[in-house]
């Protein structure tokens, strides 16, 4: 069934809508770039420093645990001051921490680095999300997908100018400010054109209630963001191990995984808001559950390098729906726009990448990374049963 359209705004946007829906897929190509520009350069960060592999992954750790302090205190001020005014202060910060992460010549203020990076990662996570869910509310259908999309593709954008920079031989600090400096500034401009409060919480009356926000409502939401990560993490740190240790496949391959992989979300993603708006949100959860639950399959039992290619590109087709409409669903749980139910969810998006790193490095250890991938295959399998709580009736929230 199709989203319903609210009845609070006309279904054709406005100037103002249009200028707000702009604004957001420019904060979420920054968020994509930030994000991409400091993680590429995970390796050389570790060179530089002389950290062991055990040293780098505790550190690391430090981004998703800050991170998600960083969506509780967006959401608790977005509720109050608009989600608007957390982007303004919180993306800056962030682009200002990837280029002070290249400054730093000790491990110390390397950790204060990443400690600023994940405060302001959490923060315009949940904050750009609340843009896009406003201005999804605004336009009466579904938008979402397509700014996951333009995130997916900054990300590719960023991957490759860490590239082009090792080509070129840069030092760090310049490889990240050549990036940072123009995305602050576009964060900064684009800021301006937002949704403001009284755009974005809808309700009053409702929001004066933020602090008694139900948690039972969003409870398969959070739950399908946590195992959506599980995913991600198992993907994003052991696929190319996975193609090493288990394929025994060669240095020219072995990016392959992650690539299919990012290259199927992307392009999943570009068509999903035509999709969630055909078959609705549940029906789209629930086929990208199912297909990422192949994708797993064909990973754990593939016999040939190609094969397993095809399953980490089958899993980012199935799990590239997920974090957009999770987003969405506790937008519509939250008809004030106070925020608070997507910093909640928000929030297991950290908790997902923890455990899964923590999961399945630890199953890889104790058996292999066939075995290990078998952890996030259970729980992919999961969100199809998951997936109904993404149309959840209007009463949903009263009557918790």
């Amino acid at each position: 069934m199709p989203t319903p359209t609210p009845p609070s705004f006309p279904s054709r946007p406005t100037e103002r809508d249009r200028q707000a829906r702009l604004a957001t897929f420019a904060v979420f190509f920054v968020q994509g770039l930030t994000f991409a520009t400091l993680l590429t350069q995970v390796a050389a960060l570790q060179r530089k420093h002389g950290l062991s592999d055990g040293e780098l992954t505790i550190l690391l750790l430090i981004v998703p645990v800050i991170a998600g302090a960083g969506s509780v205190l967006a959401g608790t001020l977005a509720a109050r001051f608009g989600s608007r005014r957390i982007l303004r202060a919180f993306q800056p910060l962030t682009c200002a921490a990837v280029v002070l992460a290249g400054l730093a010549p000790t491990v110390p203020l390397f950790v204060v680095a990443l400690v600023l990076f994940g405060v302001g990662l959490g923060g315009v996570d949940a904050g750009m999300n609340m843009q896009g869910v406003a201005v999804e509310r605004r336009y009466g259908r579904a938008v979402l997908t397509g700014f996951h999309a333009l995130w997916s593709a900054a990300a590719v954008v960023g991957a490759l100018w860490a590239s082009a920079a090792a080509e070129l031989d840069l030092d760090l600090a310049v490889t990240f400010a050549i990036v940072m400096a123009p995305g602050a500034a576009v964060a900064v401009v684009a800021a301006r054109w937002l949704c403001l409060p009284e755009e974005e919480h809808v309700a009053q009356e409702v929001a004066l209630t933020k602090a008694r926000f139900p948690w039972k409502p969003i409870i398969p939401l959070c739950l399908a963001m946590a195992f959506l990560y599980v995913g991600d993490a198992s993907i994003s740190n052991f696929g190319s191990v996975f193609m090493d240790k288990i394929m025994h496949a060669p240095a020219s391959v072995v990016p392959l995984a992650l690539g299919a992989y990012q290259a199927t979300t992307f392009l999943v993603r570009v068509g999903g808001d035509l999709a969630v708006r055909r078959y609705g949100p549940a029906v789209i959860v629930r086929i990208g559950g199912a297909v990422a639950t192949l994708g797993f399959v064909a990973i754990v039992a593939a016999p040939t390098e190609p094969l397993a290619i095809a399953g980490f590109a089958l899993t980012g087709v199935g799990l590239s729906v997920v974090a957009p409409q999770s987003f969405s669903a506790a937008g519509r749980l939250d008809p004030a726009g106070t925020g608070v139910a997507i910093a909640r969810v928000n929030m297991f998006n950290y908790v997902g990448f923890i455990v899964g790193a923590a999961l399945v490095g630890g199953i890889a250890e104790a058996a292999d990374y066939r075995v290990a991938f078998a952890a996030p295959l259970a729980l992919a399998a999961v969100i199809i049963v998951l997936a109904r709580g993404f149309q959840p009736r209007a009463s949903s929230l009263t009557a918790s």
